[in-house]
């Protein structure tokens, strides 16, 4: 006779999604642009990290699929788009690609977009505007955008303050963000860093805008602004928010350790550690 009790599975734990991270390698590591963040880290950084370091970082979080980051700017790729392809055949069931490009000369950029969403399976392009001292707006990135938006692919981008040895000004939400969804309602945008010392101005983009989301990367969320939070938590905003961590500047497991923190309810926490993510990258996991 079978007993009518039945063991209780525990609940499932959100699957999650770090919506930001970057495997570096020795030339990014090695410039000098970074010397503030190194200092607020307040450790020695090695000279080259292994790919395993990283993955290691994403075992520790449990965290089950992460969105990996190229680095261009003026002065050639940091990490190059083939290196982040590299990376993410170490795990491709836990890794995809996000590419960057050379904002200097917009065909180029356009075909390695192409190449790079078609050969190389990439979910979207990276744009760095403090890198390249250009703000959003700037009217050579239009055809990349109108290509994004052709192959329903987001662009992300950061927003706020820079913490290396650049300009923060063209990480204003407003005008510069603004004006890009605007002119481009199609256009899926997720702006990374929470646009602190402006936030509540990305807040307020995300609120007027449907294709406009905001990525927590490298804030944990104890640095979380209130305003950010009340916007997490409402019926609009639990769509908007997504996770992630700037791997390694800030390590995953850091930013999760502080997730209760937020009292966020069982739907709200579900979004914003993947499912959001899952829908804006268009993940079939």
């Amino acid at each position: 006779m079978t007993s009518p009790l039945q063991p209780v599975r525990p609940p499932l734990r959100p699957y999650r999604i770090d919506a930001w991270i970057q495997h570096p390698t020795p030339r990014l590591l090695a410039d000098p642009m970074l010397a503030p963040l190194l200092r607020w880290l307040g450790s020695k950084v090695p000279d080259e990290l292994p790919a395993a370091f990283t993955l290691a970082a994403l075992d520790f979080a449990k965290v089950d699929h992460a969105i990996a980051s190229a680095w261009y700017g003026p002065g050639g790729p940091l990490i190059s788009n083939d290196e982040v392809a590299a990376f993410c055949k170490l795990a491709p069931h836990r890794l995809t690609g996000l590419c960057g490009v050379d904002l200097r000369r917009p065909m180029a950029a356009l075909a390695e977009l192409d190449r790079c969403t078609g050969e190389l399976g990439m979910k979207g392009l990276r744009l760095l505007p403090w890198l390249w001292e250009l703000p959003p707006d700037d009217r050579r990135l239009y055809p990349l955008y109108a290509r994004l938006c052709q192959l329903e692919l987001p662009l992300c981008l950061q927003v706020g303050h820079t913490g290396p040895l650049a300009p923060s000004e063209f990480g204003r939400p407003i005008p510069y963000l603004e004006r890009v969804a605007l002119d481009f309602p199609e256009l899926t945008i997720v702006a990374g860093h929470i646009g602190a010392p402006w936030t509540d101005e990305m807040i307020f983009l995300a609120r007027k805008f449907d294709n406009v989301h905001i990525d927590t990367s490298a804030y944990r969320p104890s640095r979380f602004p209130a305003t950010l939070v009340e916007f997490m938590k409402s019926k609009r905003g639990r769509h908007r928010v997504l996770f992630a961590s700037n791997h390694p500047m800030v390590m995953p497991a850091s930013c999760l350790s502080e997730l209760g923190a937020l009292d966020l309810d069982d739907e709200t926490t579900a979004l914003y550690l993947g499912e959001n993510a899952r829908r804006v990258f268009g993940l079939a996991l």
